[in-house]
């Protein structure tokens, strides 16, 4: 049972991530063809995928694939899903800073495969492990209470 819970969150994370992922690209790419000046530039624009795509990424989480542990303290959740999802910024920029700056991969193409082929594989593992431990861990749910247990804690 608890297996298959952790197969069935990781596909329907992986789900979400697809949809915020394309969002992320898209304005990613955007901005670097069509935006002149510092918008255009590449962690300017990875920043604005990023944010776009997390508001993306935190709806699909919180009404789908951790609908058992949404919370009622939403505006803590959102801030502890926003660390977290920056923690995994962190690792994608990582990538980003290292190929462009430090290794000198200046095209576009290897700015895509940095941020977003490399970068966004290591940080889709930091995330979904963090938001499934920390941010929608059972029992943090509806103040405190799993979703659908009637508001009973079970006894110890």
């Amino acid at each position: 049972m608890r297996s298959s819970r952790l197969v069935r969150d990781a596909i329907e994370f992986g789900a979400v991530g697809i949809g915020a992922y394309v969002v992320d690209v898209a304005v990613f790419n955007l901005l670097r063809l069509f935006m002149p000046g510092f918008l255009g530039t590449p962690v300017p624009a990875k920043t604005a995928g990023v944010i776009a795509a997390t508001l993306v990424a935190w709806l699909g989480n919180r009404y789908w694939t951790f609908r058992r542990n949404q919370r009622s303290d939403v505006g803590q959740e959102f801030v502890e899903f926003i660390l977290v999802a920056a923690l995994g910024y962190a690792v994608n920029l990582g990538a980003l800073v290292v190929s462009h700056y430090v290794l000198g991969f200046r095209s576009l193409l290897a700015d895509n495969l940095a941020a977003n082929v490399v970068g966004a594989a290591l940080g889709t593992v930091l995330r979904f492990a963090l938001y499934r431990v920390w941010v929608y861990a059972p029992g943090r749910g509806r103040g405190g209470r799993r979703h659908g247990d009637g508001g009973r804690r079970p006894s110890r």
